[in-house]
């Protein structure tokens, strides 16, 4: 943007301002900033952001509408503007918790004002009675000849912030409910894997004192000389004992304990697909020797009333 005849040019890629008749000549920086020019002036107030104009030694020469409301809502005079103040001697001397943010903008504007930054960025807290706020500096080189100004300018950033920190909480607070769901699935698993455990230690307790304690009675009762309404009573007991234990017989650990040993070479033989005729040949016995065998095997694993493959359930319960 250009100005009228006298005035200073906003426009940094702009060295020359247009006179009343046309003419053009070099803009005169020498002298204090001076916006007479209204558009400039609105332009320049209109900004939400904190502007201030400083000096090649730091001085403001020149601030906006905002930068002059936060320096009266701070405490200031109403009729403060902050020209003439040295900006740069206010960092340097700031002292307590904002002294590392002060001196951190201080450093950057000197190297803004050196040519050895073209830009300098910078965030920082600045809380108050009202609550958090957080602010976003920028300081940048008016570019062209003449002497050094650089713009300052602070906007606020208090709504980004809080965005950030409910993200970043939230992410937090993602973070441990995943923690907290790992260490349950850890303890769940540890409990399921003690249930099963336990579960086989109870399963091969009950099949153990079945073998030892009860079976060999019953054996006993059907070897006696029983009369025909007692040996029915002893054949419906082994069946429902057999119905008791049956399930117990659901991996081949457990089915151990209640097979005979010709009873597990059949069964291991059988699961490996070999006929009645080979696994006669393999045991050297009587293929109805190993049929025999065979009816033994449905009717402990509670085939007998059923059209399950042996072979079948053999394979399942060792898997």
């Amino acid at each position: 943007m250009q100005t009228e005849k006298d005035s200073v040019s906003l426009d940094r890629n702009d060295d020359e301002e247009v006179s009343t008749v046309g003419t053009r000549k070099q803009i005169d920086r020498s002298g204090p900033l001076n916006f007479t020019d209204e558009l400039a002036r609105t332009v320049l107030d209109s900004l939400s952001a904190h502007i201030a104009i400083i000096d090649e030694n730091g001085v403001i020469l020149e601030t906006n509408t905002a930068w002059r409301h936060y320096a009266i809502q701070s405490g200031m005079p109403e009729a403060y503007d902050g020209k003439g103040v040295n900006y740069l001697a206010v960092c340097d001397a700031t002292t307590g918790e904002d002294a590392a943010d002060a001196a951190a903008v201080a450093k950057g504007i000197r190297k803004v004002i050196t040519g050895d930054l073209k830009e300098f960025l910078y965030d920082y807290p600045c809380h108050s009675e009202d609550g958090r706020h957080w602010y976003y500096m920028r300081a940048i080189r008016m570019s062209g000849r003449g002497p050094i100004r650089v713009v300052v300018s602070h906007e606020e950033i208090t709504a980004l912030k809080l965005a950030e920190e409910a993200l970043r909480q939230s992410q937090e607070d993602l973070f441990e409910q995943k923690q907290s769901l790992e260490e349950t699935n850890i303890a769940l698993k540890v409990l399921l894997k003690q249930r099963e455990e336990d579960k086989y230690e109870l399963e091969k307790k009950v099949l153990t004192n079945v073998k030892d304690l009860v079976l060999p009675y019953v054996e006993k009762l059907k070897n006696a000389r029983l009369k025909p309404k007692e040996k029915t009573l002893v054949e419906i007991i082994e069946n429902h004992l057999d119905d008791v234990i049956s399930p117990l017989l659901q991996s081949f650990a457990n089915a151990n304990i209640l097979l005979t040993p010709q009873e597990m070479q059949v069964a291991s033989l059988v699961k490996d697909g070999k006929t009645s005729k080979e696994i006669a040949n393999i045991l050297n016995v009587a293929e109805t020797t190993v049929n025999f065998h065979r009816k033994n095997l449905r009717k402990k694993f509670g085939l007998t009333h059923q059209s399950s493959n042996l072979r079948s359930y053999l394979l399942s319960i060792s898997s």
